[in-house]
């Protein structure tokens, strides 16, 4: 399987959280699944770190190549997409993610109930 972590399912994992289902930690650490973190989702972390909201590891990107998960850049045919999608859910992140879900066959590992209006596999986080 192909897994794209959101932001919370990124921190609670390298933060090692309790908050971090069984299973999606479990897919997470599954050798045979490949674990991807979006561009996008390093963005918005460092946004919300930013404005107090959100404490983030300072080495971040660091921390997410040493645990062997890889990174997915923002492509302009994914900017396309994800303008493109139904307005269910207006956040330009969580947008992304699904456009490089659909592009990728990924699952989105996630706690946030607005990716099931889109025709995106996810992974309770």
């Amino acid at each position: 399987m192909i897994l794209l972590l959101d932001a919370h399912a990124l921190i609670w994992y390298l933060a090692d959280d309790a908050s971090l289902s069984r299973a999606g930690r479990s897919a997470i650490q599954d050798p045979a699944n490949d674990v991807l973190v979006s561009a996008a989702t390093v963005w918005e972390l460092g946004i919300k770190a930013a404005l107090g909201k959100i404490d983030v590891r300072e080495d971040l990107v660091e921390a997410v190549e040493e645990v062997g998960f890889s990174g997915v850049p923002v492509t302009l045919t994914d900017a396309r997409a994800a303008a493109a999608l139904p307005l269910h859910h207006r956040d330009p992140f969580d947008r992304m993610l699904v456009a490089q879900a659909q592009r990728l066959d990924a699952i989105v590992v996630t706690r946030a109930r607005a990716f099931a209006a889109y025709d995106v596999h996810v992974l309770g986080a």
